[in-house]
Parts: structure tokens; C-alpha cells; sequence
């Protein structure tokens, strides 16, 4: 029995459910065993649940296992890509023991005239194989890409023999197959083809487009225009392939390190990704104690982690412009005694590689605040939007909902650390404007919010909070509206409007004197649409219920002897319709200050009407 799952199993509940890697680790921190997860949390979960159904190998590994980690990556495949890669560097003890002959997979390339290339499980039968792969999934999906890059056929007819028999199948007209079975595809050319498949295979994409832009040029050479176009067409497809991925990059000729941070409240943490080779081969995070400027903060980073000559690359790459690149550059050439270069990207394949070492750097600060990653990076967006100095934590919106001049109410809700704080939900009423005019509603909620707030004898926790973000649902116009109110009052809380499209979807954030776009931001983008639906369903919500008691209230008035302000303490009492139709007649003579008589004759209408 392991004594730590317990502290495994809590650390577990609070991981991502994105696709990556874990690296299960024994006492003395060293790897014991790789795997790799479409959904991190739901595999990890399944190694420390209450009720195992372990074969012997994986409960003895499970036994050893004192803590984990994980790299967190944009796809199963890239998932998949990195734990071959991990388990090459550190052949862990428990990977060798679970994962037998048997266990391994192949690319096969089949003998014949027109061979296929396919992924097997064992080595049964003629033809070349490639691998092993400790993954069926990586064989898989390897074989699928290269016989759709290279246009090879995946039907089950037979070259030559089903020549002419048929017509082409669909995936020939999608242009996803060179079309064999016509009859039109010389044998020499296919060897070609799948010459130029398996070297693809082999050595990568790049060296592939090399070798392919030389054949198509030499065909161009030869008048060959219809040969070229194929390998023009091909070479396009590798590309395309290369771009989709990026665990192998073979764009980073150098050993680079990839670093960003993350933040939440009290709490920061820098990420570093390493790649060698052209593969990402490691990952590691520091916490960095109070959140700073993130450039800052890589700086520190830097200079502890890089005191090891050994660890420092040929290049570095950080989220953020560090406040002395120099002066690092210097120290680091100095500790290694080579070049070492330092630069920021901000769009790109750099960008790219950021927003994946950002999102490791926040998974894990998640695990020690108790968010999610992606609530991290959401905040973390807007605050950079926004140009607020720090991630909003504490966030309040406004929507007005009305029917005509009738039912004239606003809502307002909370979210906190990015997820809804229901209980700090609060719903006006509009008194002071008497016709429809939604600046002049959001004017008077604003107000009478703030006049909470400043109230001394208040005793509403969630009135006396300030937020860090006010969001109002509109554009600039609701914005100006409420400024002056805000200043007048002295409340210096940033203030924003959701601007929504002819669609009523989230489109751009409003400012008092413009907009700011907020879709490349896709975090941000979630959080700010998520707020405004939110805020709009409480708002309707509420609306349509005081409609609805409204109108109630006028039918109940049609009952001689009852007029408005009984039917007011009616509706007073009684907070739902459900509660209402259960009253007894004595318990609405007693609401309503009326009679026995009319108490049942209200009674009785009750029961009909509802």
C-alpha cells in the first residue's frame, strides 16, 4: 500500500483535462514511468482510485510512485510524439516492464508490385518494417498522415490485378489518392512515391521537401509539368502536416529553451520547455513567489536556473522582453563560454511554442491555487488587454433587461478567480427613470451599488467588496453613462463595456472612447463571453419574473374588494406562484387583511387561474 495516495489522489482531482505526458517519479525523484493521456486527469485518476483493477506490474509501479509531473501539450498525437521522445532519454524502469514485444507497433511497408504502407502490431509476414513504436496510436497516426500527404491508396483492391475494374472511389475525386486503380500510375513512378513516403517516415519533413523540391525542379526541367505539379502538391501537404505539430521542430537548428510565466493572486510560476535536437525533450517550473512584471520574473528565473552551465541552450526565448537582455546575454556567455542568444517573440511559430510553455507554467500553478489553467491564462489575457496592472480576481457586471417601460430591472454578477460567485449575485429594480432609457438605468444601479459600499451601516459582505473589474453589457455609450457617477463618487475600479455583434455574440471590449478587439485572445475571449451571457440570462431571468407577478397582480385586482396594495401583499407574502396556489384561505385572509368571504372567493380564483 502506497502511504502518499491520498495526498496523489488530491493532487490529481485539481489536474488538467487537457492531453500531455506524466512522469510518475519514485523517492529519490527519479522516473519510473512515462505515459501519455488524451485527458491527464482522467488517466492519472485511474493509477490512484480507491478501487484499482491493476494488473501485478502496474499496482508495483503504482506502489513506488511518491509524487508526478507533467507537460501539457495541444494534442493527443503531440502527447503521443513526446512520450517516445521521453522514453528514448530516460528509459524508465517501469516502461520496460509494462511495455513487452507484444506490446510495440510498426509502420509496415508491404512487398508487391504497388505496395501499401500500413501500422502492425508484430512483425507477421513479408515486407519492411519501421519502428518499434511504443505507441499504437503513434503508428497509426503516422501511417495515416503519410498515405494522405502522399496520395497512397488505402482501399482494399488489388494492384495490378483490379486495374480498369471500377470506377475511382471518392477519395480519389477529393484528390486524397493518386488514383492506382486506373491504371495510370507507372509501376517505377509508385517505387518512387513510396521511396519518397518512407524517407519521409525516416528522417522528417524536412529533409523529405529538400529532397522532393529537387525531383520537381528537375521535372519542370524536362517538361514533365503534370509530374511536377504532383510534387509541388506533395511538398505542399509535408508542409502542411509539419506546421499542425510541435513536439518535433525542426525549424529550431539550435537547442532552445522556451520560457513564460503565469500568475494568480499571490502566486506566480515560471515554465521553461526544453528542445534538442529539434525535439521538446524536457520541461521544469519554479515558483516565483509574488507576482511581478513578467519580464521580471523571467529575468530572476533565468539567472537561478541558468547558475548551471551545462543547462544554458544556444537560444532562449521568453513571453516577455526580460528588463536587462544584455547584461543576462553577457552572464550567460560568460558562464558557458559560448554564444547564447535571448529574444522575445510576440507572433509566429514562436508564439506558438509561448502559449504552450504559458499554459504549462499555469496547469501547474493551478494545482497549488486551486484553478484550473485555463482560468489562469483567461485572467491573466484580460489584465494584458485591458492594461490593468494585475490579473482581475474579483469581477463585477451589469446588464439592464426591460419590457418596454414595464419591468425596468438590472443584474448584476460576480466572478471570482474566473469561475461565478452565485451567492454574490445581486438584482435592482429601477425607480428613478420612469420611461425606457438604459444609460440613465445603468446610471441609477451604479449608484445606488456604490452608495452600499460607502454606507458604513452596511452589513452586505458583498456590497462592501470592491471589484477589481467593472464590466457593463454595451458599448461606449453605457460606458460614459456610468463614468462620471464613478468618479463623482470616488471609485477607481477600471470600467469596461461587452460589446456584443448582430448576432448577440461578445465581439469587442468598449472603452469611454473606443474598442478594443478581443477574438485573437482566445482566453479572454471565453471569459468575457461566458460573463456576458451569464449576466444577461440573470438579468432576463429576473425581468421575466417581475413580469410575470406583475401582470398576476393585475388579474387579481379584477376581484372585487381587492385592489392594488392587496394584491401587493399578496405577492409580498407569498414570494413564488407555487407558494401562492398552496396557501390556505385563512393564510391569504391573513396576508392580505381581508375577510373569510373574500379570502375563499381569492381562493378560488387562484385555483382556476394557476
Amino acid at each position: 500500500m502506497n502511504e502518499r495516495l491520498p495526498y496523489l489522489r488530491e493532487k490529481t482531482a485539481l489536474l488538467t483535462t487537457s492531453p500531455g505526458v506524466y512522469r510518475m517519479r519514485d523517492k529519490t525523484g527519479h522516473i519510473i514511468y512515462i505515459g501519455k493521456a488524451k485527458n491527464l486527469r482522467n488517466r492519472v485518476t485511474s493509477y490512484f482510485c480507491k478501487s484499482p483493477d491493476h494488473t501485478p506490474k502496474v499496482a508495483k509501479m503504482v506502489s513506488n510512485v511518491y509524487d508526478y509531473d507533467f507537460i501539457v501539450t495541444d494534442s493527443e498525437y503531440e502527447a503521443l510524439v513526446l512520450e517516445c521522445s521521453l522514453i528514448k532519454q530516460h528509459k524508465p524502469k517501469y516502461n520496460i516492464l509494462l511495455k513487452d514485444d507484444k506490446g510495440y507497433s510498426y509502420i509496415k511497408i508491404s512487398e508487391g508490385d504497388y505496395p501499401r504502407i500500413t501500422s502492425e502490431l508484430q512483425k507477421n509476414g513479408g515486407g519492411k518494417f519501421i519502428g518499434p513504436y511504443t505507441s499504437s496510436f503513434v503508428a497509426t497516426q503516422t501511417a495515416a498522415e503519410v498515405n494522405k500527404v502522399f496520395m497512397l491508396p488505402t482501399c482494399r483492391k488489388v494492384f495490378p490485378r483490379d486495374f480498369g475494374k471500377g470506377r475511382p472511389c471518392l477519395n480519389y475525386h477529393i484528390k486524397q489518392c493518386m488514383g492506382v486503380c486506373t491504371g495510370k500510375i507507372p509501376r517505377d513512378e509508385y517505387a518512387q512515391i513510396i521511396a519518397q513516403a518512407e524517407d519521409y517516415i525516416k528522417s522528417g519533413s524536412e529533409a523529405s521537401v529538400e529532397k522532393l523540391t529537387e525531383k520537381m525542379n528537375e521535372a519542370a526541367e524536362e517538361l514533365d509539368f503534370e509530374r511536377a505539379a504532383r510534387l509541388r502538391d506533395r511538398i505542399s501537404a509535408i508542409k502542411r502536416a509539419a506546421d499542425s505539430q510541435k513536439i518535433i521542430n525542426e525549424d529550431m537548428k539550435k537547442d532552445t529553451d522556451i520560457i513564460a510565466a503565469a500568475q494568480n493572486g499571490g502566486e506566480a510560476c515560471v515554465a521553461i520547455l526544453m528542445y534538442r535536437g529539434g525535439r521538446l525533450c524536457d520541461r521544469s517550473e519554479i515558483p516565483a513567489g509574488e507576482p511581478d512584471d513578467t519580464g521580471a520574473m523571467i529575468q530572476e528565473f533565468m539567472e537561478l536556473y541558468y547558475s548551471v552551465p551545462e543547462r544554458i541552450p544556444r537560444e532562449i526565448i521568453t513571453e516577455e522582453e526580460i528588463p536587462d537582455p544584455e547584461m543576462m546575454t553577457r552572464m550567460l556567455r560568460e558562464r558557458c563560454g559560448r554564444a547564447v542568444d535571448i529574444y522575445s517573440r510576440k507572433r509566429g511559430r514562436g508564439l506558438e511554442l509561448i502559449t504552450m510553455a504559458k499554459e504549462n507554467a499555469s496547469e501547474s500553478l493551478a494545482l497549488k491555487v486551486g484553478r484550473t489553467g485555463r482560468e489562469i491564462v483567461a485572467l491573466e489575457e484580460l489584465a494584458k488587454l485591458l492594461g490593468l496592472e494585475a490579473p482581475p480576481l474579483y469581477i463585477e457586471a451589469y446588464d439592464i433587461s426591460n419590457l418596454a417601460s414595464s419591468s425596468m430591472v438590472a443584474g448584476m454578477v460576480v466572478f471570482e478567480n474566473g469561475r461565478p460567485n452565485k451567492k454574490a449575485y445581486k438584482r435592482f429594480s429601477i425607480k428613478e427613470v420612469a420611461v425606457q432609457n438604459d444609460y440613465a438605468s445603468m446610471h441609477e444601479v451604479l449608484e445606488r451599488r456604490f452608495k452600499h459600499y460607502k454606507d458604513d451601516a452596511e452589513t452586505d459582505e458583498g456590497f462592501k467588496r470592491l471589484p477589481d473589474l467593472i464590466l457593463l453589457d454595451g458599448g461606449k455609450g453605457q460606458v460614459g453613462a456610468v463614468e462620471p457617477i464613478l468618479r463623482e463618487m470616488g471609485i477607481n475600479v477600471p470600467l469596461f463595456g461587452m460589446v456584443k455583434d448582430n448576432k448577440h455574440r461578445t465581439r469587442a471590449i468598449a472603452t469611454g472612447g473606443g474598442e478594443i478587439a478581443i477574438n485573437e485572445n482566445k482566453a479572454a475571449f471565453m471569459l468575457v463571453t461566458r460573463i456576458q451571457d451569464e449576466v444577461h440570462r440573470y438579468s432576463i431571468t429576473y425581468q421575466r419574473s417581475k413580469h410575470r407577478k406583475q401582470s398576476f397582480a393585475l388579474e387579481i385586482t379584477k376581484i372585487k374588494g381587492i385592489g392594488e396594495k392587496k394584491a401587493a401583499k399578496l405577492l409580498g407574502a407569498f414570494k413564488t406562484r407555487d407558494e401562492l396556489k398552496k396557501a390556505s384561505p385563512e393564510e391569504i385572509a391573513k396576508a392580505a387583511g381581508v375577510n373569510a368571504e373574500l379570502a375563499r372567493e381569492v381562493w378560488e380564483f387562484i385555483k382556476c387561474e394557476m
